[in-house]
Formats: C-alpha cells, sequence, structure tokens
C-alpha cells in the first residue's frame, strides 16, 4: 500500500470469511483475523475471495452482475478521496482468457456520485493549492458547495472520454451509485435504449450502493449525450456522451413497416390554477383555513399564489393551429401535462409542432425511447451537428416544426411487459426551466393490434396518466411575469426571488400540476381494466412512492408483480395495471411525508359495477360518452311499437 492513509478493500456480491472482509467495525475478532480492516502504509495484504455457485448470477441475471470495491477503514472518506472501484461476478464460461466477456463486444462503466471533495482525507492538502487559501472558512456555504463535484467517473460537464461503440455491437453497461442522500440519480442514455430486468428502457434509477448490468445494441448511430436527469445534477455537470459509429461496416438495424400516425402540438401559454376548487380537498375546508395549504397557495405582497403563467402542450385539429382540441371527459385529468400520444411498435410518429409561447422563447419536443436522427432530437446539446439538423432543437416563437420519430420494436414494452410501455417527451432546449414551465406530456407505445384507428387503446377501459413531481416555480421562465403579475408589492425583484420562504412558496408538490386534492376525472366502475401511466420528473427531493388506497395493482418487469406502492424517481416512466373491486372515494397521493404536507394528494373513485351502463346495444340510441342501457332502450322500443300500432 503506498498511500500515505490506512486503507483497505471490501467487495460486495463475493463469499470471504472474516478475515478477507476488508471493513473497520467492532466484529469481536481481533489479532490476525483484524488485519484484512486496515492495511498501513507501505504494508501489503492479499484478500482471498470466492464466487461460489449459490453467490454468484441466477439464471434470471445478466451474463455478469455488477457490485463494487471500496476502502472501508472509514467508508466515507476513503471513498470521498477516491479508493472504489467495479466488480463483476459473472456465470461460469462466460469469460474469455483475458477475462472479458463472450459475446460482448464493449463493456463499460460508469459511477454517478457527487464527491465531496470537503470529506476527502485530503481536503486540507487540495486546499491549500487555491490562493490566499488561508482566508478560507471552511464552514462557509458556498465554499462548502463549490467542492461537490457531480460526476460521471470523477468527470464534469462531458470531459469523461472513451465512450465509443459501432452500431450493432452488444454492449454490457455496469453502473453504479455511491455517495450520499443528494446521490438520487436517474441515468438517462439519449439515443437508444436497454434492456435491464426484461425491460426495455433508457433510463435507469441509482441510490448510493445500487448497482446494475445494462445490456445496449445501439442502433442509432450519431454522438449522443449519457446524462443525470435529476435537475440538481444535470446542471451541476452530471453529464457525459457517448458515440455510436456507424462506419464499422455493420448494417443498420432494419426498422419494421407500419402506420404514420400524425400528431399537431403547440406550446400555448396559460394561467394555470393548481387549486381551481379554492378548496383543500381531502380536508373538506377553503385553502385559507388549512395551515399545510397556504405555505403554498395563499397569495399576498410578496407571494404568487396558486394561480401562475405556464406554457404547456395542447393538442390541435391540423396544422394551420386555429382550433384547439377539446380535452373530453377521459381526458380532463390530465392537466398541466400534454396529450397522451399513442403509437404502436413499427409506427411512425409525424408530430406537426408549432410554438405559441412569448416572442423570443425557444421549445422543442424530445421523446423517450424513440428511433430519431439527429435532426429530430429536439435537443439543445453540442454534439457535432449543425444546420439543418440543429433546427429541431430550439424552435423559435411563432414558428412550425415537424418531428419525425419512428418507434422501433425496442421502444414497445417486448414479450416480459404490459400491453403498453409508459415513456414521456418534454421539451429539451434548456430542460428543468422548460419542464418546471410546464412543457411535459405522456408517451405510450404499444404492442400491434392495440390501438382503434383513434388511437386510443382497445384492450382496457381506461387509461389514466399522472405526473408525480414537485414543479419549482422558481425555475420557470416566467417567474419575473409572476411576480410582476401576482405579488401585490414585491418590493426588490431580485432580494424577493433570494428569499428562502419565498422560493419555498413556489414548490408546488402536485399531481398533474393539482395540489391538496383538486385534480378531478379518475373515475371508474368495479371489475374495469384500468392502466396507469406514471410519469417522473424533477430535482432530487423528487422521491415519490405512489400509494393507491383500496386498490392493488399489477406491476409487469419479467412477470407479475402485487403491489399498492410504485416507486417514482425523475426520469422514471412505468405502466401499472388495476382491476379495482373496492367500491368507495379512495386517496391517492406520494408517501413521502413532506410532500404529502406540501398538497401530493388526491382522490380516485370507484362505482358498483352493477350499475355501469351497458354498451352492448350500437344503434341510434346510444349516445357517446353516455350510453344507454339496454333495459331503458328495450322499454323504448315497446313504446315505439306500442304507439305504430
Amino acid at each position: 500500500m503506498q498511500a500515505n492513509h490506512n486503507y483497505s478493500i471490501q467487495p460486495h456480491g463475493v463469499f470471504f470469511n472474516k478475515s478477507n472482509e476488508g471493513a473497520l467495525y467492532q466484529d469481536h475478532t481481533s489479532g490476525a483475523e483484524k488485519a484484512d480492516d486496515i492495511v498501513q502504509p507501505g504494508h501489503i495484504y492479499t484478500y482471498r475471495w470466492t464466487v461460489p455457485e449459490h453467490v454468484g448470477p441466477t439464471n434470471a441475471d445478466a451474463q455478469c452482475v455488477t457490485w463494487l470495491y471500496y476502502s472501508s477503514v472509514d467508508p466515507v472518506k476513503d471513498t470521498y478521496s477516491g479508493l472504489f472501484g467495479p466488480l463483476l461476478t459473472c456465470k461460469k464460461g462466460s469469460l474469455n482468457d483475458d477475462n472479458t466477456q463472450k459475446n460482448i463486444d464493449k463493456e463499460f462503466v460508469l459511477l454517478f456520485t457527487v464527491t465531496d471533495e470537503s470529506g476527502s482525507w485530503y481536503h486540507d492538502e487540495n486546499k491549500k493549492k487555491a490562493q490566499n487559501w488561508q482566508q478560507i472558512n471552511d464552514e462557509d456555504e458556498d465554499y462548502l458547495e463549490s467542492n461537490k463535484m457531480h460526476g460521471v467517473n470523477g468527470y464534469l460537464y462531458a470531459n469523461l472520454p472513451g465512450l465509443q461503440m459501432c452500431l450493432g455491437d452488444k454492449i454490457s453497461w455496469h453502473v453504479i451509485g455511491l455517495g450520499n442522500e443528494v446521490d438520487m440519480h436517474t441515468a438517462y442514455f439519449y439515443g437508444n435504449t436497454f434492456l435491464h430486468d426484461g425491460s426495455v428502457k433508457d433510463t435507469l434509477s441509482l441510490l448510493p450502493g445500487v448497482f446494475a448490468t445494462l445490456t445496449m445494441t445501439p442502433d442509432n448511430a450519431g454522438e449522443w449525450a449519457l446524462v443525470c436527469r435529476t435537475n440538481d445534477h444535470y446542471s451541476a455537470g452530471m453529464q457525459a456522451k457517448y458515440t455510436v459509429r456507424s462506419d464499422c461496416g455493420k448494417a443498420p438495424t432494419k426498422k419494421p413497416s407500419g402506420k404514420v400516425r400524425r400528431y399537431y402540438i403547440a406550446a400555448v401559454e396559460v394561467e394555470w390554477d393548481y387549486a381551481p376548487s379554492g378548496q383543500d380537498v381531502l380536508e373538506g375546508v377553503p385553502l385559507e383555513e388549512s395551515d399545510e395549504a397556504k405555505t403554498f397557495t395563499a397569495g399576498g405582497d410578496d407571494r404568487i399564489g396558486r394561480k401562475y403563467k405556464k406554457v404547456v402542450y395542447r393538442e390541435y385539429t391540423n396544422a394551420q393551429f386555429k382550433e384547439q382540441k377539446e380535452r373530453t371527459a377521459a381526458d380532463k385529468h390530465l392537466g398541466v401535462l400534454g396529450p397522451i400520444l399513442h403509437a404502436e411498435v413499427g409506427d411512425t410518429m409525424v408530430v406537426v409542432f408549432k410554438n405559441m409561447a412569448s416572442s423570443g422563447m425557444k421549445f422543442s419536443m424530445h421523446p423517450h425511447g424513440l428511433y430519431y436522427s439527429k435532426g429530430f432530437e429536439g435537443s439543445d446539446y453540442k454534439d457535432g451537428t449543425t444546420g439543418k439538423e440543429k433546427a429541431d432543437n430550439s424552435v423559435p416563437s411563432g414558428e412550425v416544426f415537424t418531428y419525425s420519430w419512428e418507434v422501433p420494436e425496442r421502444a414497445g414494452p417486448g414479450t416480459d411487459g404490459p400491453s403498453c410501455s409508459t415513456w414521456a417527451y418534454y421539451s429539451d432546449v434548456n430542460p428543468i426551466k422548460d419542464t418546471n414551465s410546464g412543457l411535459v406530456g405522456p408517451l405510450i407505445v404499444c404492442k400491434k393490434g392495440t390501438l382503434k384507428d383513434s388511437y386510443t387503446r382497445k384492450d382496457v377501459d381506461r387509461e389514466y396518466a399522472l405526473m408525480f413531481t414537485v414543479l419549482d416555480e422558481n425555475e420557470s421562465w416566467y417567474l419575473d411575469k409572476n411576480i410582476d403579475t401576482y405579488c401585490k408589492k414585491p418590493g426588490n425583484k431580485e432580494t424577493l426571488k433570494g428569499n428562502e420562504d419565498f422560493k419555498e412558496s413556489n414548490k408546488m408538490h402536485g399531481i398533474n400540476g393539482f395540489v391538496f386534492g383538486n385534480l378531478k376525472g379518475l373515475e371508474m366502475y368495479q371489475k374495469e381494466k384500468v392502466n396507469w401511466y406514471l410519469v417522473g420528473i424533477g430535482n432530487e427531493v423528487d422521491m415519490h412512492t405512489v400509494h393507491f388506497h383500496g386498490q392493488t395493482f399489477l406491476h409487469k418487469r419479467v412477470a407479475y408483480h402485487r403491489e399498492d406502492v410504485y416507486d417514482l424517481f425523475p426520469g422514471v416512466f412505468a405502466t401499472v395495471e388495476m382491476i379495482p373491486d373496492s367500491v368507495g372515494v379512495w386517496m391517492l397521493h406520494c408517501h413521502v411525508n413532506d410532500h404529502m404536507v406540501g398538497g401530493m394528494e388526491t382522490t380516485y373513485t370507484v362505482k358498483d359495477g352493477s350499475l355501469k351502463p351497458t354498451t352492448d346495444f350500437i344503434g341510434p340510441f346510444s349516445t357517446a360518452g353516455s350510453p344507454l342501457s339496454s333495459s331503458y332502450i328495450i322499454c323504448l322500443l315497446i313504446a315505439v311499437i306500442v304507439t305504430v300500432f
């Protein structure tokens, strides 16, 4: 050991006895058995770990399972100082003689963590490299923040080298989470998808001590972003790039042909009311009488209140963008969300997008999960493209751009998934400000034969999309406008924007942009087949546990799992399937205490199935959205016959 501190090596995922653990804690061992716990400078210790069958990868695991090793004398300071690495345990016969994986062209390791250099053993030594270091206050908040390095493998702002592969390669990604309570990460691969636990995804949630093996066969050539989708980490530099080359002699994946599904979507400015009823609905009292609600919904001299100017996606009838599609009763629950965009595997989605926001505002549409060329990505980052290929990335106010996205097999639910997979679309010019301003919508990709001609599903009775997030109006493009419009006496605007209480009042803990039970329209009957599309976006506070009172649901990964709470993180999307059986008005909420107190709760209603109007008679007596019962129709027919005769 050549460092000047005591260190060790402690592994995950392998078998070892107490003499080979490498972790310093009171375990009632002593003498030679403790020599592995502390290796002093200049000393050598040989660790012996084995991988017997019972700790190796199972049949359901990837070929190699990702683990971690690190120094555990002081696991916090040691890891902040840099002592960690990947450890892979592989199935028997899966490795070449040089310990690389068989049937894998390339493998890459990605560590997502905020390295707190203030907690490193070398902090004092590093600090002395700064000019006037004697004047540094180690407790200063700005200084402490400056030492938190939001990196991928220790690199910030896309400086990580070496992530190059060829079109059609089989890639094994080994992804590791490490760190503190702020280290809630969602790794997002632009341009391609991967397979994890039997599901096709393009995002992966990570917490400290969570590891995953992802398999990717890239079919989309280009230079692509690889980022943490959690807002604070993204803005602080947790970004990388990976390159898929098309000049390796491998033919691109042939994409099946299907329908062209055309949508007309505009970015439209609205006055948004987070609590239009004026009530804390679950408490049954006016907002002003609810201590919890007042923090976020009460206006005043230096408070905006419950109404904000926002920009949202809305659907139009044609490319003239003169007539906005009226939301049906089934759609009104969407709230701030854009329309649900449906497609089947093999389709092509053509989205005609118009930016109808204020002059100077540039927005886009960026889809998760789909196949798109660089000219239709809708993301504004440096990727080596110019000219027409960049026109999609920021559509100016008043202009129209037509996106064309293909829906390959990998975008669908696959054999192990539900009938339809949930993805999302949003503006990615400035993803933090754009989404907090309101530009988000659900994107649903289904198996072939699932959709009607109207693009809605034929295999379920009802489908609902729910976005759980703290919409941070402090990060909205319209913050200044909202202060000017809704604050009665704001005083100095910059001073107000720095006030912690003011900033807290603008963090709206909502479901689809509604707080304190104001989300309406979630109604169903017993025994109906209901699919819920869950969408997570946001910041490190956006760890949501979606709880349905009164019912359970099925979530399908490799197999179905029965649950009533779903864990949702920023950049995570899921489809859960429910057949409600318990009648009543039921609570639906995030189970994180602060989010419940902040208003992230509503109700859904399950009605008695025997009262459901039948739709088995199709004719002039049946009206859309309000079907007449067959007994009523029979009575009418009898009355008509009697009258005739």
